[in-house]
């Protein structure tokens, strides 16, 4: 059996009465870093990710799941890291964005929706000689490569 797959199983066996919680991604990097970024809708408290953390690496323990030297690292994605599930752009329904499309171009504004197929985003669009105008758009996730949330100082 993989080892993501059954980190996977093992996370979400100790996830499975949080329904507010929910996995990011899981990898087994070249370095021996097995990395596991798990999010929740209200934020990941540290003693969440520790609880995670020493059911996970009992498991692979007590299974010798791994035979080499690895480094177990939970954490919940940082705000530098990029929306990947839809879960996500949901929880941050209202913050502002930056999104970066296929062929390149940026989009910025609040985040307003998000479905199956695309995000909906209003942003600020300034014509010559006029007054900057908030415009909704909808953005299909295929042309997506990349989103951010903003952090505002504010």
């Amino acid at each position: 059996m993989q080892v993501e797959q059954r980190v996977r199983e093992l996370v979400e066996e100790k996830i499975a009465d949080r329904e507010d919680l929910f996995i990011v991604r899981i990898k087994m990097q070249s370095n021996g870093v097995l990395s596991i970024l798990v999010d929740g809708d209200q934020g990941l408290p540290i003693e969440d990710c520790a609880q995670i953390s020493r059911h996970v690496g009992y498991h692979l323990e007590e299974e010798n799941v791994l035979d080499q030297a690895y480094r177990l690292e939970v954490s919940s994605p940082g705000v530098d890291y990029p929306l990947e599930l839809l879960r996500q752009y949901q929880k941050n329904v209202g913050r502002q964005v930056k999104i970066t499309l296929q062929d390149g171009t940026q989009k910025e504004g609040k985040l307003v929706a998000a479905s199956d197929t695309v995000v909906v985003l209003t942003e600020k669009v300034k014509e010559k000689g006029k007054k900057a105008q908030e415009e909704e758009r909808e953005i299909p996730f295929t042309d997506i490569k990349e989103t951010k949330v903003l952090i505002s100082f504010k």
